[in-house]
């Protein structure tokens, strides 16, 4: 499994990624290897303003649909496009060119709350 260093990881399995005060937010590598071949990812939260953990879309998968939480509080500014013709990046690159959303958090701060790749490492085994 990979889990870059740079990277800040949830018990939830999404990773994030921050520049200022813009987080880039996706799911790990181990979770989209546990959910197989993703077909279609649903973001219905551009705009508004979530508290951390709560559901900003769904990501679906041949045999599964999973709820994905928000890692942070904020509000979703973008949403990968890509992901609307090629739900399949999420698969072939989840650090890459198949992140899900770019959001504007509410307190860096909350940053601390978060699992190293080393945490995540060892909650997924």
């Amino acid at each position: 499994m990979n889990f870059p260093e740079n990277l800040r990881y949830t018990k939830d399995h999404e990773w994030v990624s921050i520049e200022g005060n813009i987080a880039t937010v996706g799911i790990t590598d181990f979770a989209q290897g546990e959910l197989g071949d993703i077909v279609y990812v649903d973001i219905a939260a551009l705009g508004k303003p979530l508290a951390a953990e709560e559901v900003f879309g769904t990501v679906e998968a041949v045999k599964t649909v999973s709820d994905l939480f928000l890692p942070l509080s904020g509000t979703i500014s973008t949403v990968n496009p890509a992901l609307e013709a090629q739900p399949e990046l999420v698969n072939t690159d989840p650090y890459g060119e198949g992140w899900m959303i770019k959001m504007t958090v509410d307190n860096l701060s909350d940053m601390d709350n978060l699992m190293t790749a080393e945490a995540y490492s060892s909650l997924v085994g």
